[in-house]
């Protein structure tokens, strides 16, 4: 089946701009979604395939724009939990069911959102501090584990990093970094278990440019965008992309 349609390139484009924008100005929150989007045409397979080195080349995109701004304590907790999630994913790729795992992370970021929502307001008066190691090492397992399966570790990792309550760009470049490494470090099983292909890779070339653009129309948003409405849009994100999750594990 040659990859190179006009239909797949119609889905793909658009697809593949939006996870450069949401990866390099947004927090990765939604990116993930570009994956689900391109398996409307392709086998799911296949869209993991062609997305994983679009996502790395965002990444590393990314990475000279917030170099050395992230805050490396919870970056760090957030891998060390990522490389035993990462190991479970590869493990179950082929007999675990995503479905429980998106509904219950689709379920999380909603929670969380109402959460700082009903804080906002002063309905709820909670201690005013950062989440522990142990939730950092729980979300980054999560995130580890949901990435390999369906790249939808964005979810996780803004669930912990929004409660700690960062800058935002000491938020952005945190979430670059852990998903520079995390994407890095799964590659290798991708290329292992065959999920990439000639022609996905092929694919990927035609696509790259465009990653590129939404790159850096992302980095360009997030230096334009006030703290304020940023964190705005991504609980907005955030709750779409939560949402995705739920509609995708019910249906």
């Amino acid at each position: 089946m040659d990859l190179l349609t006009p239909s797949n390139l119609a889905v793909a484009i658009p697809a593949v701009l939006f996870a450069g924008i949401s990866k390099a100005g947004f927090g990765s929150g939604a990116a993930f979604a570009s994956a689900s989007i391109l398996a409307i045409m392709l086998d799911p397979g296949q869209a993991l395939g062609i997305m994983l080195p679009l996502l790395m080349l965002i990444d590393m995109a990314s990475l000279p724009a917030y170099w050395k701004k992230w805050h490396w304590p919870d970056a760090r907790i957030l891998l060390l939990g990522a490389v035993p999630g990462t190991l479970l994913g590869a493990v179950f790729y082929r007999m675990a069911d995503p479905d429980v795992i998106r509904f219950l992370i689709g379920l999380i970021g909603i929670a969380f959102v109402v959460w700082q929502m009903m804080q906002k307001a002063g309905l709820l008066q909670l201690a005013q501090r950062r989440f522990g190691d142990g939730t950092g090492l729980v979300a980054g397992g999560v995130l580890g584990f949901t990435s390999f399966v369906s790249h939808a570790g964005g979810p996780a990792a803004a669930v912990y990093l929004l409660g700690q309550r960062l800058p935002k760009t000491t938020y952005q470049a945190t979430t670059v970094l852990v998903f520079w490494a995390v994407n890095l470090f799964k590659s290798a099983f991708y290329a292992f278990m065959g999920i990439f292909t000639l022609q996905t890779l092929t694919f990927d070339l035609v696509l790259a440019p465009v990653a590129i653009l939404g790159t850096w129309l992302g980095v360009r948003a997030h230096a334009l965008v006030p703290d304020r409405l940023y964190f705005g849009l991504t609980y907005v994100l955030l709750t779409v992309t939560s949402i995705k999750l739920i509609w995708d594990a019910l249906s």
